[in-house]
């Protein structure tokens, strides 16, 4: 269960928050499209939340300026000092035995956890840990990476690796897991979760959009290239068949609440 080193020299060597915050199309295109699929299903705040793999508090962030009380726990040691000197409430931990007490909180984010657990026993021990601290009725949101995606981008190194193992091997990294949409489901259900729905976050815009920063060597394509790419995200939401264009996917599911009195 000990975080692997490669872990924490990975993102403790980095600035984990630039990938979202940094004006990049895409990483704004993930944030945006996060912050709106959340905001349909969680209650109104102030709810209590845990951010698990929260890194450096950029979801913990605008969870709390919309008056949420959110937790963020994640392994990463500079993550955490972060979050703190960002004002967040932050925890050193790991998502697959949490400290947290069973049904503490209103709903439960795993949004960067299942990309590191490459062994399905690991990612299972941190499904069922948010099922643990979730209250009955309450959100579990999970993000994984899509394991066909970089089929669609022809630049992208292993895609054919990717596609046929659901692994990703780095020379100075960690080892990333990729998921089936059908398999980020049953992983959901098997912990216990209902009605699990994935959606893909940067929508069918993804691979377009890698190849103009590849052909033109630019990241930031304006607000008129994002409103189209939001656009073409939100349009796959009613397509479930589209989400394998998008490199990141969002599971949400809920714990279910227990079966009251017959009249």
């Amino acid at each position: 269960m000990a975080l692997l080193p490669e872990i924490t020299a990975f993102y403790g060597g980095g600035d984990e928050a630039t990938r979202l915050t940094s004006g990049r199309t895409i990483g704004t295109l993930e944030l945006l499209r996060t912050r709106e699929l959340l905001r349909r299903r969680l209650p109104d705040p102030p709810a209590d939340i845990l951010d698990v793999g929260g890194g450096p508090g950029v979801h913990a962030r605008w969870l709390t300026d919309d008056g949420h009380r959110v937790t963020v726990v994640d392994p990463v040691e500079e993550h955490v000092r972060r979050a703190r000197d960002d004002g967040l409430t932050a925890v050193v931990g790991d998502a697959r035995r949490l400290d947290q007490e069973d049904a503490s909180f209103d709903a439960v984010l795993l949004l960067g956890p299942l990309y590191h657990l490459p062994d399905a026993s690991g990612r299972a021990r941190a499904w069922r840990e948010a099922h643990r601290t979730v209250r009955p009725g309450g959100l579990v949101a999970a993000a994984a990476l899509n394991r066909y995606a970089r089929l669609l981008d022809p630049g992208a190194d292993g895609a054919l690796e990717v596609a046929a193992t659901g692994l990703r091997t780095r020379r100075n990294g960690p080892t990333t897991s990729y998921h089936l949409l059908a398999e980020l489901c049953e992983e959901a259900r098997q912990a216990g979760l209902a009605d699990p729905v994935v959606h893909g976050l940067q929508g069918p815009a993804y691979a377009a959009l890698k190849a103009r920063e590849r052909h033109t060597g630019r990241r930031n394509f304006g607000p008129e290239v994002l409103e189209e790419a939001l656009a073409a995200a939100r349009f796959a939401d009613g397509h479930p068949e589209l989400a394998v264009t998008s490199m990141h996917l969002l599971a949400l599911a809920h714990r279910p609440a227990p079966a009251g009195p017959h009249p």
